[in-house]
C-alpha cells in the first residue's frame, strides 16, 4: 500500500488521532471552495434589494464565513488550529434564483486550509438560509465542494470542472 493511501488519522490501535505535523515544512497554503443556494425568485430579489427583515443577508453571511474559518478546529475534531492570513468571501448571482458563493482561505503553515474553506462556505450558505427561511423554506444548498488547494507535501489540486 502506498503512503498516500494510508489513513493518517488513526493510531496503531485504529483509534482516532490528530496527525503529528511537527516535522512538516512551513509553506504557503491556499484553498478555494464553492457552493450555491437555489431559492425562490422573490427571495433573491429581496436579498439584492436589502429587504430581508433580519438585515443585510450577504454582509452577515460574509462575517459568518470568516468567523467559521477561524473556528474550524473548534468544530472539526482532527483539524489543527491555524493562524489564517486571509479569508475572502464573494457572491455572484445567476439567473433569477441562484446565489453562488466562493470562499478563499490562506495561511502560511504546516497543514492545509481545505477544511477552513469548506467550513466557511457551509457557514455562509447556512446563514443565508437562516436569514431567509421565514419567506423561503424550500431553498436548496449545494453542491459544496473544494475547487483548488495549493501548498504542502501532497502538492496542488485543481478541480477540472465546476459541479
Amino acid at each position: 500500500m502506498e503512503e498516500k493511501d494510508l489513513l493518517t488519522h488513526f493510531n496503531e490501535q485504529n483509534r482516532a488521532q490528530m496527525v503529528d505535523i511537527s516535522d512538516k515544512s512551513i509553506t504557503k497554503r491556499t484553498a478555494v471552495a464553492k457552493s450555491k443556494i437555489v431559492m425562490k425568485k422573490e427571495t433573491l430579489e429581496r436579498i439584492k434589494a436589502g429587504q430581508i427583515s433580519k438585515g443585510d443577508v450577504l454582509a452577515v453571511a460574509q462575517v459568518a464565513g470568516i468567523m467559521a474559518a477561524k473556528k474550524t478546529s473548534d468544530i472539526i475534531p482532527m483539524c489543527h488550529p491555524l493562524a489564517l492570513t486571509e479569508v475572502d468571501v464573494s457572491f455572484e448571482y445567476e439567473g433569477e434564483d441562484t446565489l453562488h458563493v466562493q470562499v478563499k482561505v490562506k495561511t502560511t503553515g504546516k497543514t492545509g486550509v481545505e477544511m477552513e474553506a469548506l467550513t466557511a462556505i457551509s457557514a455562509v450558505t447556512l446563514t443565508v438560509y437562516d436569514m431567509c427561511k421565514a419567506m423561503d423554506k424550500e431553498m436548496v444548498i449545494g453542491p459544496t465542494y473544494l475547487v483548488e488547494k495549493t501548498g504542502g507535501k501532497s502538492g496542488d489540486f485543481v478541480r477540472n470542472t465546476d459541479v
